[in-house]
């Protein structure tokens, strides 16, 4: 059951130690000697992405269901004993993986590590508190729907990923979360949370033999196989539009590509064109559509990464009278950096963008242990920082220009739009789009 304590990760100075159980267990630890705190985080391998389309929305219901109590502590007891010592207590579900997190002054490492272990390994899975908090995410569900800048994500998922678990909401619908039944929480969670599809992360104030004294006592169990999903496809020959109509006085556009994920040196020339194309204050569509042309409040861009296939986002909020200029102006500098490539002021800005923001996550002890979480569960590894800033570095104007070619293709367009749009609008809006 126990793994070999290893040294200091050499490569990346005293950054982290990273050792495994037996039965598969992951943990990593992070000090930060300078800190008072700890952030700590049980990661498990599931997620979205896992879920069969029945029980859609399962991990997110059963992420709700930790926080409910256990065998030996209600909810309000959970709550307050995190709390009860200055502490936070959270969760989160994703495509790939779920995560359960404390944030506590480092003396109450233990407490705040024995609370996340009960909430994963203990959970009661009341039936009253089942049918609570079913109730509770379809409200939830509802929320996001009357939300139309979250709605509209929704939709270009959809539309992006057909018949494949990633267009599908974390949330499930009201259909699927409704029909779940007590044993289908039970059964799902049996078969997804074990030590070899699970990690224990920490970063702060925190001795490292320690945290592997408290795992080896807590995190018992067999190693069992890890779940698996379908790989979507990512072969779009076609436009393809969705709109919602709807009488808002603000319409919310989502346009959405196709990126590749596998390939390292791409993957950094993606973040560094999302960071000059939308990714700031001082990028290109928010220069041209908000300060130039006040075409809206909010506009921006994302590259969403997941462990094989990755989507580029460009959403915007505009008043429903520039639709179509709005569309237009977009597609226009996606033209424009498609066949013009960036500028080297531009790169260089983007660049030490890139790895300015990485470094200042990199002093807090929450982003340092989400940022380790997400590299060990997606990536499998965990990268050189040193490495990491280098293939910053080292992208080039011919990359950045060779992604956008790779992904700025007319026929990869997803396009969702939700506002008060006529059906002559919606001709335009396909006529101008089709244009990249």
């Amino acid at each position: 059951m126990t793994g070999k304590m290893p040294e200091i990760n050499k490569k990346d100075g005293k950054m982290y130690k990273k050792y495994q159980l037996s039965n598969g267990l992951k943990v990593i630890v992070s000090p930060m000697p300078s800190m008072t705190s700890v952030a700590l985080g049980v990661w498990i391998g599931v997620g979205g992405r896992h879920e069969p389309a029945k029980h859609s929305g399962i991990s997110h219901l059963i992420e709700h269901m930790l926080f409910k109590g256990t065998e030996k502590r209600s909810a309000k007891q959970l709550k307050e004993a995190v709390e009860g010592v200055v502490g936070s207590l959270n969760g989160f579900t994703a495509d790939e993986v779920s995560c359960y997190m404390v944030k506590v002054p480092a003396n109450y490492l233990g407490m705040g590590f024995d609370a996340l272990s009960d909430m994963v390994f203990n959970a009661k899975f009341d039936q009253e508190d089942l049918a609570k908090e079913k109730f509770v995410i379809c409200e939830e569900i509802k929320m996001y729907r009357d939300q139309p800048a979250d709605h509209v994500g929704e939709i270009l998922g959809e539309i992006m990923w057909p018949n494949n678990s990633l267009g599908r909401p974390l949330t499930g619908n009201i259909s699927t979360v409704q029909s779940i039944k007590r044993e289908d929480v039970i059964a799902f969670k049996e078969n997804n949370y074990h030590p070899a599809n699970m990690a224990v992360i920490a970063a702060g104030k925190v001795d490292p033999k320690r945290l592997f004294k408290y795992v080896e006592e807590l995190y018992k169990g067999k190693r069992r196989k890890k779940p698996a999903f379908k790989a979507p496809k990512a072969d779009q020959k076609h436009l393809r539009v969705k709109f919602a109509t709807r009488k808002i006085n603000q319409a919310h556009i989502a346009l959405g590509f196709h990126a590749p994920a596998g390939n390292i040196k791409e993957r950094y020339a993606i973040e560094v064109l999302n960071i000059i194309l939308g990714g700031n204050m001082s990028s290109r569509l928010f220069e041209e559509l908000r300060e130039k042309f006040g075409l809206c409040y909010d506009i921006g861009s994302h590259y969403k990464r997941h462990s094989d296939v990755g989507e580029f986002i460009i959403h915007a909020g505009v008043d429903n009278r520039k639709i179509l200029k709005s569309i237009v102006a977009v597609t226009d500098e996606l033209r424009k950096i498609k066949d013009l490539g960036v500028t080297e002021d531009e790169l260089a800005r983007a660049k030490e963008f890139a790895k300015g923001q990485f470094l200042l996550a990199m002093e807090s002890t929450t982003a340092r242990m989400l940022w380790f979480g997400y590299r060990l569960m997606t990536d499998k590894n965990i990268p050189e920082v040193k490495g990491l800033l280098r293939k910053v570095d080292s992208v080039t104007a011919d990359d950045v220009k060779k992604a956008c070619g790779d992904i700025f293709k007319s026929s990869g367009v997803n396009l969702a739009v939700i506002g008060n749009i006529n059906t002559n609008m919606k001709n335009r809006i396909r006529t101008e789009i089709s244009k990249l």
